[in-house]
């Protein structure tokens, strides 16, 4: 019998992340079938049992279950959220080691599967992850997409909101580059309600560009002092994939700061960070090239450099 058509989002890891996905997932109404796959199956029959009980409450039916590898065959997306999580005192470039040999083995599964459709990497680092899940699976660049830096431009539009005192969808502002330490904002493309906020700094004292770094700080050392306070950061990175995952299963072509392959953008070559790109049903349809200043070019590519750095311990061919 001929499988119906249905949006089937496979989540791979439970945990944290991806607990809080499943269920904003669900709240949304995004998906037809969503099954959860995780080394711990009673935790993860345990989430099923507890998101189904809430499903009357739900937007719209949505088919939950407990699964394995062999239910990605038939996924348009798979979304990996599985690894060793960021501790206390950790960067996220620290957590390479632990999580490339577990991403080795979840992707060789997922393919096995005869899965042909979309990957979304959440687990950090997610740069170098995404790259490793694009090398392991051998799926075309479009297709492999990290959550790059959309939750860093959330948190940015968010507290520039609050600093101009106005609503977060009125501001348009990027970070850009790895997620973690090397990131960037990109001042020279940010603005509130379409007015350059260099603009608005030159024009109104009350604003001070030393405010502005100080919020540029804050947004970058942010999942620092998140998991200082409650041990992990789930609930905005969450909201982050169920947007990517609407724009990927709507056909949206919405723009999104996601972690995509670079092949000369912005003067880069094989590497993935995270830019303005894209998102569609066919994954990354095209990666936004802005015209970055001088200082916001050299950030940049230091940026790249050091997940490049990285990357060449693990993969010959990137230099």
């Amino acid at each position: 019998m001929k499988r119906q058509c249905m949006n089937r989002v496979a989540l791979i890891g439970t945990g944290f992340v991806g607990a809080s996905y499943a269920f904003a997932l669900m709240n949304q109404g995004i998906a037809d079938e969503l099954v959860l796959i995780d080394v711990n199956k009673e935790k993860a029959e345990g989430d099923v049992m507890d998101l189904n009980h809430g499903k009357v409450f739900a937007p719209k039916p949505m088919n939950i279950w407990h699964g394995d590898y062999q239910d990605c065959q038939d996924a348009d997306l798979v979304v990996i959220c599985a690894g060793a999580n960021q501790k206390p005192g950790e960067t996220r470039l620290d957590l390479v080691d632990k999580n490339m040999n577990i991403f080795k083995t979840i992707v060789d599964s997922v393919m096995k599967s005869g899965f042909d459709g979309i990957f979304l990497v959440a687990t950090n680092p997610v740069d170098i992850l995404t790259y490793a899940t694009w090398k392991f699976s051998g799926l075309p660049k479009e297709r492999v997409i990290g959550s790059g830096t959309i939750l860093d431009t959330a948190r940015f539009r968010f507290l520039l909101s609050e600093y101009f005192q106005v609503a977060p969808t009125n501001v348009h502002a990027y970070i850009i580059g790895e997620h973690g330490d090397t990131e960037l904002p990109v001042w020279s493309h940010a603005e509130i309600g379409s007015v350059p906020i260099e603009q608005i700094l030159s024009q109104n004292d009350r604003y001070r560009k030393e405010d502005l770094e100080n919020i540029f700080v804050n947004v970058r050392d942010a999942a620092y002092q998140v998991i200082e306070k409650k041990g992990a950061t789930y609930y905005g990175i969450a909201m982050g994939l169920v947007r990517i995952t609407r724009a990927i299963l709507h056909n949206e072509n919405a723009i999104l700061t996601v972690s995509a392959y670079l092949d000369g953008q912005y003067n880069e070559q094989n590497v993935y960070i995270g830019v303005p790109a894209i998102i569609n049903r066919n994954g990354i349809r095209e990666v936004m090239e802005l015209k970055l200043n001088e200082t916001e070019q050299q950030q940049f590519h230091h940026s790249a450099t050091v997940l490049k750095d990285i990357l060449s311990r693990y993969f010959d061919d990137v230099k």
